[in-house]
């Protein structure tokens, strides 16, 4: 396997967590995304929301959460004031909403230059992961692993691979900037 292949999953992750990174960006629209990694304080430990509760989004400015074990409500409730959302819950019962207020166009503003900083950060990890493989690549055609046509051939390789990557970067940026400008 060359080395080209065995770096592609790096540069997957990189790409995940850039997805992963930007759902949790509000657009004003609601998403269980939003709230499914708040850390709730549960069974002597900390879980992230989605393994205690339900969370469902019954309509666009609404999530409605709704722990398995009901005894953990408060706990819900705390978490979600803890991690400062800019919502404030409201609880029936065992069932905990959460109102989206409209966003300003300054919180758009705010949300897109969020979502060009995380995009930057991922561009700068590919980069990172394009010298450490350009830097085996030297050292293989040093050790006279591979040839330096070999050599050339793997480099232009990497460079597709990674403006690749970062095309598919900026189209998720693009998109999530359109998503967070949409009123």
């Amino acid at each position: 396997m060359s080395l080209i292949q065995e770096s592609k999953p790096e540069f997957d992750r990189t790409v995940e967590f850039l997805e992963t990174e930007l759902h949790g960006i509000r657009s004003g629209r609601a998403h269980a995304s939003l709230v499914e990694d708040v850390s709730v304080e549960a069974y002597d430990g900390h879980m992230p929301m989605k393994n205690i509760a339900s969370i469902s989004v019954p309509d666009p400015k609404t999530i409605q959460i709704e722990p398995w074990d009901k005894d953990l409500a408060k706990a819900v409730e705390k978490a979600l004031i803890v991690a400062d959302l800019g919502m404030q819950p409201n609880v029936a019962g065992a069932i905990i909403r959460l109102s989206m207020p409209p966003m300003t166009e300054e919180n758009r503003q705010r949300q897109v230059k969020q979502v060009h900083e995380k995009a930057e950060q991922a561009k700068i990890r590919i980069r990172n992961l394009r010298e450490s493989v350009r830097d085996s690549i030297q050292k293989k055609e040093k050790a006279k692993e591979i040839s330096e046509d070999e050599k050339y051939r793997l480099q232009d390789d990497l460079d597709k691979l990674v403006k690749e990557y970062n095309e598919r970067i900026e189209s998720l940026a693009e998109r999530k900037e359109q998503e967070v400008l949409t009123v």
